[in-house]
């Protein structure tokens, strides 16, 4: 099990999760950010910074994002396991799910 980031992130990237994610296992991508599902401890320290409530505990994601599973998990077939996010930076790359999608309207 482990924590997901879905949706709402997209276009968003707040980043206030990463400051909080005690083994730095949340990775930046071009246009949302990815929780490694091997790295992720499932402590849920970056569950409640999230300002969009975007990050979801596998089990509890709502059934309109539940394909975001996949998502995070798939994000890092290519990437691998780098063994930390601060060292890596941007990837500059996204899930084609989420590079798919249309630009998503800025939160008021």
């Amino acid at each position: 099990m482990t924590y997901i980031i879905a949706q709402p992130c997209v276009d968003v990237k707040d980043k206030a999760c990463i400051e909080e994610c005690p083994v730095d296992c949340i990775y930046e991508g071009e246009r949302t950010l990815y929780i490694h599902p091997d790295e992720c401890i499932d402590c849920g320290a970056c569950e409640p910074v999230c300002p969009v409530e975007a990050i979801y505990y596998e089990d509890d994601t709502p059934a309109q994002w539940a394909e975001y599973y996949n998502v995070n998990v798939e994000f890092f077939d290519e990437l691998g396991s780098p063994g930390g996010a601060a060292k890596l930076g941007n990837t500059h790359t996204d899930h084609p799910v989420v590079a798919a999608l249309p630009p998503q309207p800025p939160l008021i």
